[in-house]
């Protein structure tokens, strides 16, 4: 095995418990989260968390920091969430939680935009 192909793999390996440590995490606190697994161009996030009849898409990131590419992927996977179960995508929000380095789960930084985030109309 190649240096980097070991390294490839301890990576998606710290990636997969970071999704792990969020999940239960946020099941810890009595949040109805499921993982989501579809991948590719029809990817809809790593989890939706169900919250009084609407959902959020989380995107979990345990990697270099890109906030723009972290934050596209979040909402394009919000579409395809909801065009997977017939929902209307105002039901449906998203956010990408980044991983603080040598932090838990609850110290993650959440990026989303603005607008989003105050529920604007798009411009």
């Amino acid at each position: 095995m190649t240096d980097v192909t070991a390294r490839n793999r301890r990576n998606k390996r710290k990636g997969s418990q970071w999704e792990t440590d969020l999940r239960e995490g946020l099941r810890g606190l009595g949040f109805d989260v499921e993982s989501l697994r579809l991948a590719g161009t029809e990817d809809e996030g790593d989890m939706v968390v169900r919250i009084d009849g609407s959902f959020l898409v989380i995107e979990a990131k345990n990697a270099k920091f890109e906030p723009a590419t972290f934050v596209r992927e979040a909402k394009v996977e919000r579409l395809n969430f909801a065009k997977h179960r017939g929902l209307d995508p105002e039901l449906v929000t998203s956010l990408a939680v980044v991983k603080a380095r040598g932090k838990n789960w609850r110290q993650a930084y959440v990026l989303t935009t603005f607008e989003d985030y105050l529920g604007l109309d798009a411009q």
